[in-house]
């Protein structure tokens, strides 16, 4: 039977038309009523069963994606594997190591340049480029006041060379000056430390130090964070990530002075505490930069973390601090 308001009728409604007698017919719609409603009850069960199980999941591992900031797995794949080579070029032959340290600044300044066109700056590649190589080598061959002069010559290359090119040259020069200054200057200061006697371990003390205030960050921050350090910044650092910064730098700090350069303990604790003020810097500085530029990583070459500036940012205002406290404070032995 077909209702001309509601279409066709439901196995309640169809029931009086079998023939029964009107009582047995109502029972007959009352039971088929409710054995349907039982079915539907049941079937919406399961099903939200299924529903409350898997989407719920998901959306917790979605949450953590996102607290985490990145490709947890990756990031510590790549990280491990990135630790071990550095390992090797710092304890087989110092030279190994400036390779790998030219190769990885020469990235990091093609990324950075990259990330400046988005705002139609025109970095002088080629002569940046050449200047940081040099910047190395000099700094690891002769030395600090060699590292100056290289510098100063490239910061003229750069003029030279953006003069020639064309007009209105002063943003790109600028740009360029500041790029050769962020990057292979400051990382020269890790190659004034290799080169001294037990420089290997000069630079694995540095190194754990800046990379656990990083991981001391990351994993406070992930667990615990929940007051914003500098939110028109970084939205994601937290208070509490530069307290377990400041817990891993100090931690690292005693013990790779103590153990690696028989240095006091209270040089090591010194040591960790500065690298984290000038590598929390270093990374708001940059996240600062790439908020301006309008990008989000500067470059993606390294799953799970971005590009090799996105590593280094914290790294290279730390290491002339970290080449400063070490000489002074754990002065090389006669």
């Amino acid at each position: 039977m077909t209702s001309p308001m509601h279409g066709p009728a439901g196995p309640a409604e169809q029931a009086p038309d079998v023939g029964l007698p009107p009582v047995l017919a109502a029972a007959s719609g009352r039971v088929a009523l409710a054995r349907d409603s039982s079915a539907g009850a049941a079937a919406g069960a399961l099903s939200g069963a299924r529903v409350l199980s898997s989407p719920a999941t998901r959306t917790g591992r979605r949450l953590r994606d996102r607290r985490a900031g990145r490709n947890l797995p990756a990031a510590v794949a790549v990280g491990s594997g990135l630790g071990a080579l550095v390992a090797v070029c710092l304890f087989v032959r110092k030279e190994a190591f400036v390779v790998l340290a030219a190769a990885a600044i020469v990235i990091a300044v093609w990324e950075l340049s990259n990330a400046f066109r988005a705002r139609r700056i025109r970095i002088p590649v080629v002569p940046v480029v050449i200047g940081s190589v040099v910047m190395l080598v000099v700094a690891f061959l002769a030395g600090a006041e060699a590292l100056l002069v290289a510098f100063a010559l490239t910061a003229f290359l750069v003029l030279l060379w953006r003069v020639l090119d064309g007009p209105n040259p002063v943003r790109d020069v600028t740009a360029g000056v500041f790029t050769a200054a962020y990057v292979p200057f400051l990382a020269a200061f890790s190659l004034l430390l290799l080169a001294e006697p037990d420089g290997p371990y000069r630079v694995l003390a540095f190194l754990m130090v800046a990379i656990g205030s990083d991981v001391g960050g990351y994993a406070f921050g992930v667990v615990w964070g929940k007051h914003q350090l500098a939110p028109s910044v970084s939205p994601k650092k937290t208070w509490e990530g530069l307290a377990g910064s400041a817990v891993f730098a100090v931690v690292l700090g005693v013990a790779g002075v103590t153990v690696a350069l028989d240095g006091a303990w209270w040089a090591g604790a010194t040591l960790g505490l500065a690298i984290v003020a000038t590598a929390t810097i270093g990374d708001l500085s940059e996240s600062l930069l790439k908020r301006d530029l309008g990008i989000k990583d500067m470059g993606s070459l390294l799953p799970g973390h971005g590009g090799i500036m996105d590593r280094l940012d914290s790294l290279l205002p730390a290491a002339p601090v970290g080449y400063l406290l070490l000489t002074v404070l754990v002065p090389v032995a006669a």
